[in-house]
């Protein structure tokens, strides 16, 4: 029995643990794979304040260095079910039941992919899946973003800024919300010499490259012609997917799978939080997630100290 068990080792959770340490809580972080989660496959990091630039391995290591420090254990294991309802919360895993007072799910968000050939080979060498996160890199370079969805119309506009041109690559032929947003991206396809142009009905084929992407092949959906395209980068923006299949009729969760929380990082289950990417939220960076870790273990005090 510890007084916190937290499920994945990304910065919401590592963030968490460092707070929960400090405050002499004792803690047991069950994280899956490797330490640092969606951050330790980063190339660069420059947008985390107090680096102008760092590898995400680099920071992964460094927050975990730092919580070990204060005593945290970890286990290397899958979660095979949840049993959080009662005063108990059990966690059953391949290496057995683990018993905590509170629980913390810092599951995270995987992002969807397209399936193309080379994709998983160019990720991180001119394949990105946040445009906040990796945009300057691409400063007056030519780029695609890929989807048709609200996250590709704001990833597009936000690259506006920054790049000298983009491909918005859309399989339908209608966009989910063409709204303001969208008539703006319209609007500059129409300019002379457009800073966007619009693909619909279309669907990448190939992404082509040596050690970094190059370009790609585009295939149209309706008349099956096919083009070749030189860009430097492609920014896919497809939707992300959390991990909560575990946690249905368990958990509140919205129509995506997200978990609902409030400001404090609670479910809807009393000693039950949730921090970082697996929760509903506007914005999911590494410094928010850090952020969530910090409030959760903040709200979650006084609940652990009416435990005793």
């Amino acid at each position: 029995m510890v007084d916190l068990i937290i499920i994945g080792g990304g910065p919401a959770g590592l963030s968490a643990s460092i707070y929960a340490l400090r405050a002499k809580k004792s803690v047991l972080l069950i994280e899956r794979m490797g330490l640092g989660g969606q951050v330790a496959m980063t190339t660069s990091i420059e947008n985390y304040p107090g680096f102008e630039l760092i590898s995400g391995v680099e920071l992964a290591e460094k927050m975990f260095s730092q919580a070990e420090k204060l005593g945290l254990k970890t286990v290397f294991t899958d979660v095979l079910e949840y049993d959080i309802t009662g005063e108990i919360k059990r966690v059953k895993t391949h290496d057995g039941v683990f018993e905590s007072k509170a629980i913390l799910l810092c599951l995270g968000a995987t992002a969807r992919q397209l399936d193309v050939k080379n994709e998983k080979k160019f990720a991180g060498r001119g394949i990105s899946y946040c445009a906040t996160c990796d945009g300057n890199f691409y400063k007056g370079k030519t780029v695609a973003v890929v989807g048709g969805g609200d996250c590709s119309i704001d990833e597009t506009l936000y690259l506006s800024n920054i790049v000298d041109k983009i491909y918005l690559i859309h399989r339908g032929n209608k966009f989910k919300n063409e709204d303001v947003d969208f008539q703006e991206i319209v609007n500059m396809s129409k300019k002379e010499n457009p800073k966007v142009e619009i693909l619909t009905n279309t669907i990448i084929q190939e992404i082509k490259g040596e050690n970094k992407v190059e370009g790609i092949i585009v295939k149209n959906l309706l008349d099956k012609t096919e083009r070749e395209i030189n860009l430097n980068g492609i920014f896919v923006a497809v939707g992300r997917k959390p991990d909560t299949s575990l946690l249905n009729e368990v958990v509140d969760l919205d129509e995506n799978g997200y978990i609902l929380t409030d400001e404090n990082m609670k479910t809807n289950i009393a000693g039950v939080y949730a921090a970082g990417d697996v929760r509903k939220k506007l914005l999911k960076q590494i410094v928010t997630a850090c952020a969530d870790g910090a409030i959760a273990v903040a709200s979650m005090i006084p609940y652990l100290n009416s435990k005793k």
